[in-house]
């Protein structure tokens, strides 16, 4: 699962709700799995749903438009993604349909107001991750587990088109793509995540979580998270730049374990499951008054 699917049944776990995903979906199945009150998701159940329920929170760009259609008494839509809202008359339409936007990040924030979205209407709240114990990640106690060595992970290759592939070839290390990265960073010594376009990066905050050091990319709102120097380090897109950020992490490890430590810490502080329930909850009751 992607990290939206993540957020939202983690709220779910936590908040209550009926969760509507596509039958037989990685979402779908996990939720069943942990007890989440699930169904497929069909526009005929939508419908029967929103007239017994005060808000319908749509988790990405299809279940909006298909929440809007279905004219809920109160919709709330998570923007999760950083590229710019369609400015075609159907877009604008259904974009003033919906009562508020949650942002995942300032950036997120910033591209809906350049879409001509009311401030009013738009909050921010980040992704939450779990910080260890029964929740959390297994095999990763924290800070003190960090580890000087380890095997290099990188995000998915269709995201960050080769390059990262290129800076590894260019140093001679060898790369590890991420399949389950809850799983894969028990061993990880470096979460290397190189993106286009992102939102935020719950990825990065969940290797943050487990103290791995981080090299993202320095694009949207990855460095709302990876402060340069402090709590990763930030690359530009071009396997120079991410291959000397790579050496300069595999070089200096007390270098990498202060921001391993300094990471971890933030999370704990601002990027925690328990406090994006909070702020989530917040705007339900705001537009509930």
């Amino acid at each position: 699962m992607g990290g939206g699917q993540w957020q939202a049944l983690r709220l779910l776990e936590r908040a209550g709700g009926t969760l509507l995903a596509p039958a037989g979906s990685p979402l779908f199945k996990e939720a069943q799995r942990r007890g989440v009150e699930t169904f497929p998701l069909t526009f005929a159940r939508l419908v029967r749903l929103v007239r017994e329920t005060h808000i319908v929170h749509a988790h990405d760009a299809r279940s909006h438009t298909m929440a809007v259609l279905a004219l809920p008494a109160k919709l709330v839509v998570s923007r999760r993604v950083a590229f710019p809202v369609r400015a075609n008359p159907a877009s604008r339409w259904k974009y003033a349909a919906a009562t508020h936007y949650i942002a995942v990040s300032e950036h997120v924030k910033n591209v809906l107001l350049r879409a001509k979205i009311p401030a009013r209407k738009i909050t921010v709240v980040a992704d939450g991750v779990p910080l260890g114990g029964s929740q959390g990640i297994a095999g990763i106690q924290g800070v003190g587990d960090f580890r000087p060595a380890g095997r290099i992970l990188v995000n998915d290759p269709r995201k960050n088109a080769g390059l990262a592939e290129a800076a590894a070839r260019e140093l001679g290390v060898e790369l590890h793509t991420v399949r389950n990265l809850e799983r894969d960073l028990k061993d990880a010594g470096l979460f290397v995540y190189i993106s286009h376009s992102e939102g935020l990066g719950s990825g990065v905050l969940l290797a943050m979580a487990a103290g791995v050091p981080v090299v993202a990319s320095n694009v949207g709102g990855l460095p709302e998270i990876v402060r340069d120097g402090e709590t990763g380090l930030l690359a530009e897109n071009d396997a120079g730049s991410i291959a000397a950020a790579i050496r300069r992490m595999l070089d200096d490890r007390p270098f990498a374990q202060a921001c391993a430590e300094r990471a971890r810490r933030m999370v704990e502080e601002r990027f925690s499951v328990e406090i994006m329930v909070r702020d989530t909850m917040k705007v339900y009751r705001r537009i509930l008054k």
